[in-house]
Order: structure tokens, then sequence, then C-alpha cells
């Protein structure tokens, strides 16, 4: 066979990194969204659409319906007096939920948004030609625009916003006028608001009692004291996301998982991940696994040795203990009892709205800024999260604050979602290149150490969480798991989303799930049929869960210590630790 060429080496562009300045300082501008790519997509569906002059007939007749329809219903021609309104919110929406909205003239002016929005979600339906990716992101786009120019957000056309108004003589205005003075002091200065009281980390939040017995530069490791007089042999390994603080599975007594858990009768072992800064921008996907969830296993085997474990991960960090299960697997390393997955991805493509925002031009555009400054920061992650749930977490509160003079009620859940972390530039950059953009994990192109690795050599018993309306990781991409894998495996979905679905502590009200089991090597079932096939039970998930893990765990025995001086992992400060405080 005649060889192939040596690929030559890349030239050097002398002015490269003038160009990657040039980016990153408009990056800055632009919150980290790429304006290439933006104007892309509505290059891509205008050019179909002026080629469509069916579809563009079909916009006009709608053009006119809906307006004769909102004309007609106004002024009643036609109509019963008590009929409904032609156009009604979506199903999430909660903007037009004061009683003022049905009274003149807040009809009209609710009733022309709401058939506007008929429109264009027809408009920038799937079109012949146009790329689905571009149809979404030009839907997504426009969805924008129009919640900041909905009748909601203006004190003139909100009837809530004016009914309050004359009820407080205008106070509301002057106190929603010092809430808008405080958030623009905190983003402007990037300081973080303290935590009210009694939502203080480490005494009402992160409580759990423990001890770190571990830490390297990347993450704390915590052992969880035992609360029962005997223990289930096989300690649980918490793995969280690293774009997240861990003690979302720690918040308060009542709605922790790990005190739930420890509880139980399990030893409970958890990864508090660093917060990294500009020093740590070379951190890689593969340092987060090996120094990370190996070296973690590694801890947890010395405290707890000859006994398997329970390994557990949430969101990202179920994707890097997928990661690192298969590779055990490919390496023959047997040191796991189950693996439990909650609100993972494995699959991504299908990973939800978040990939609106990725493609080549929007990586490079983030590595670029994330070059300049060595890691994605946290307000640019944070209005990333927020613009896919735009009507409820940026307008819905700024009407409230801004208008109506509310303060935001102090929870738990909120204290936590404050209290973000940054992404080295390096890793972050792996992640969405390999995982999200170029899916390796799942097209058996992802290696570890040189060698691919595949999910499909996982074999010990999985469970798998989706909650039902996750925007972060879709129910259906989470399911997906089922394709790739072959061992025995239970599915549950839960109601509620990313964080709530998975922080459903029994007790808690209005909670459902379903839960499935596949035996190994059973055929596979599409997530519909999985979904008409499995009736919703009311409850939390949390006790068939403590129930699996307790029926994969041996007999019972006496508490560990807590770390293991001898072993060279002497407790070395009170949970929960170091890391989590780091701004």
């Amino acid at each position: 066979m005649p060889r192939l060429p040596a690929p030559q080496p890349r030239e050097e562009h002398p002015y490269e990194h003038l160009d990657r300045i040039a980016r990153a300082l408009l990056a800055r501008n632009t919150a980290g969204l790429s304006p290439f790519s933006i104007f892309q997509a509505w290059n891509d569906w205008a050019l179909h659409m002026s080629r469509a002059p069916g579809r563009q007939i079909e916009l006009a007749e709608r053009a006119v319906k809906n307006t004769i329809r909102v004309i007609s219903h106004i002024s009643g021609i036609g109509e019963d007096a008590d009929a409904a309104p032609p156009f009604q919110p979506k199903p999430y929406a909660s903007r037009f939920a004061h009683s003022g909205w049905a009274k003149m003239p807040f009809l009209f002016w609710q009733q022309s948004f709401l058939a506007t929005q008929d429109w264009w979600d027809h408009a920038t339906d799937e079109l012949r030609g146009l790329s689905a990716a571009d149809s979404e992101r030009v839907r997504f786009m426009v969805r924008q625009a129009l919640d900041v120019v909905s009748p909601s957000n203006m004190p003139l056309t909100n009837p809530e916003i004016i009914e309050q108004t004359i009820e407080c003589r205008g106070r509301n205005i002057a106190e929603g006028v010092q809430h808008l003075l405080n958030d623009m002091t905190h983003t402007l200065t990037q300081t973080r608001t303290e935590p009210p009281e009694g939502f203080r980390i480490g005494e009402d939040l992160a409580c759990t009692p423990g001890e770190v017995v571990f830490r390297n530069e990347i993450f704390e490791l915590i052992q969880y004291a035992p609360t029962t007089g005997t223990v289930h042999a096989e300690p649980v390994l918490i793995v969280p996301a690293w774009i997240m603080k861990y003690y979302i599975l720690d918040l308060s007594p009542k709605n922790s998982m790990i005190r739930y858990l420890v509880e139980q009768g399990f030893t409970v072992f958890a990864i508090s991940w660093c917060n990294p800064t500009r020093k740590q921008a070379d951190l890689s996907l593969e340092d987060y696994r090996k120094d990370g969830v190996m070296a973690a296993l590694d801890a947890v085997g010395k405290i707890v040795p000859d006994r398997k474990i329970h390994a557990m991960g949430y969101c990202l960090g179920g994707t890097i203990m997928a990661i690192a299960a298969a590779t055990m697997a490919r390496d023959g390393d047997d040191r796991l009892a189950t693996v439990t997955f909650l609100a993972a991805q494995t699959d991504f493509s299908e990973a939800g709205e978040l990939l609106l925002f990725l493609d080549e031009s929007q990586v490079a555009f983030l590595e670029d800024m994330m070059w300049a400054q060595g890691y994605l920061d946290r307000p640019q992650m944070s209005r990333t999260f927020a613009s896919i749930r735009a009507e409820d977490l940026i307008y819905a509160r700024a009407v409230k604050r801004y208008f109506l003079g509310r303060d935001d009620l102090p929870s738990d859940l909120t204290v936590w979602n404050n209290d973000t972390t940054r992404m080295p530039a390096r890793m972050h950059s792996e992640y969405l290149r390999g995982l999200f953009l170029e899916n390796r994990l799942t097209a058996g192109r992802f290696a570890v150490e040189g060698r691919v690795i595949a999910l499909k050599d996982i074999d010990v018993p999985l469970f798998v969480v989706g909650t039902e309306t996750d925007h972060i990781a879709p129910w259906r991409s989470v399911y997906k798991i089922r394709l790739f894998t072959d061992c025995d495996l239970t599915f549950v979905l839960t109601n509620s989303g990313h964080n709530g679905g998975i922080l459903s502590e029994p007790g808690h009200p209005r909670r459902h799930f379903r839960i499935g089991h596949r035996p190994a090597g059973a055929r596979y079932v599409d997530p519909d049929t999985w979904l008409a096939a499995h009736d919703p039970r009311e409850g939390s998930w949390w006790t068939d869960w403590v129930r699996w893990l307790a029926d994969a765990s041996s007999a019972r025995t006496e508490p560990p210590a807590m770390g293991s001086a001898g072993a060279g992992l002497p407790p070395i400060m009170p949970a929960p630790g170091q890391y989590v405080y780091q701004a």
C-alpha cells in the first residue's frame, strides 16, 4: 500500500493573537454570544422564507385572521360575551395571571401580544431546506425579543403594577428603584450578596456533620458522620457538577439528600469542587476525571477497604462519572457496586435549548473569551441559563422587584443558585467541543489515555433519573443512555425541573414519579412507549432509590472511622470544608 504523505505542520499566522483579542473583547460585550452565529441563523431563515411563496401566503392569511379574531372578541362581534379569549397564554406562562388582564384595555394589549406570538410561532416553524438548528435558534431569539416587549413588563400596560401603585401611593416604585440600584451595584462590582439570616453556609445550609478527609488542587472529599448504629457495608460517593457548589445535595436539613442517605444507614462521601481561578486555566477534563473522580475513589477505598462503592453523579458530575465508569470497565477495574445518574446526559444530540448556543462559531467565540480571562465566569453562565427561562427568571422577577417593590423571598435554593462557580478555560472548551458539539462519547470517538471508551462496557446496575420539565438535561436526552448500555438499568422520571425534581424528599407536596426496570440484555424501548407504559406514582423517588441501593449492598456492619490516619487520610477540618466558601 502506498504511504500517505505525513500531515504538514499548521502554518502560524503572525497576527492570530490579535484576532483572538478582538473576539474576546467583543464577547465580553455580547455576554459571550457570537453575533456571527446569530446573523447566520437569521440569514438562513430569511433566505428560505424568501423562496417559499406558499408559506408567505399562509403567514399573510394568519396575520389577517389573528387581527380579525382579536378585534371581534374585543368588540363582541358575533361572540358570546362570556366566551374565552381566542388566544391563551402558553401553559408555562404566568405573566397574565392577574385578574386585571380580563378587562379593557389590558385585554386588548394582552390578546394583541398573544396573537403576535402565535404568528411568530408559525413563522419560525419548520421550513423545507432550512436547517433545524437555525430554525430553532431563530424561534428562540424571537421568543427573547417578544419577552422584552410584553405588555406585562410595562408599568402603564400592566394592571397589577397600576393597582399596586395606587394602593401603595407610589411607595412600590420608590422601593423598586432602590432594588434596581442595589442590583446594578452588585452587577458592576461583581460582589456577592451575603446570605440572609437563617441561610448561612455551614450553619443552616451544607450543615450535615462530617469531616474533610482528602484535599488536592481540584476538590475536597467530605466524609459524613454516621447517625445509625450499623451501616450498609458499601459506601456512597457523590460526584456533583463542577458548575455548581456541591451543597445543592445538602441544603436545609429537611431536603438534604446527603443527610437522608446518612439517616438510612449509608456511609456517604461527597466531592466539593474548587472554584477555579485564572491560575487553573489549564485544568483539563481528564484532570477532573483522574485527579477528581478517580482520586476520590482511591481515597474512599482506603477509608473503607475491601468494599465496592456506590457511585452517584449529578448533572455534569454524572457525565464525568459515566466517562470514569466506562474507563474502569475497559481497564478491568471492578471497584463500583452500582452507578446512579441524576439529570445527567451521556448523549448530547438532543441536549435541549443549550444546544442553541453552540456551533463552531459560538464555541470559538467562547474559547477566545476564556483564553483572555482564563475561565468562564459566573455571570456569563448565569445569563445563559436565565435566558432559557427568561420570562420567569428575568422579566417576571424584574417586574416584581422594580415595579411592584417586592423583594425576593429568601430560600435555600435561591441562596445556592446565587452561589455560582467558574469553569476552567481548557476543561470547558474540551467539554463543549468533545461532548456537546461533537458528541464523541456515544459516537465511539471519546478516548481516555489514548484509547476509546464505550458506555456499553459498563456492566454494573444503573439507576438513572430524568425530570419532566428539565431545560438543561431534557429527560428524553437522559433516557438515551438506554441506547448505549446493555446492563441492568432502572429509569425514573420525576416531575419538576433540573433541580426541583432531584430535591424530592419524602413528604414534599405535589411530587410524583414513574419508575421502570430494564433487565440486562433486554430490547430497547423508545421514551414515548416507556412513558405510556408507566403510570405516575405519588411521593418521592428517594425511597425507591434507597431501597435499590440497599438491595445492591451486602450485610450491615459497624460504621467506619472518620478518615484513615494509617492510610495518610486523617480528618483535615469539619464539613463543609474550605472550598465551598471560595468566591
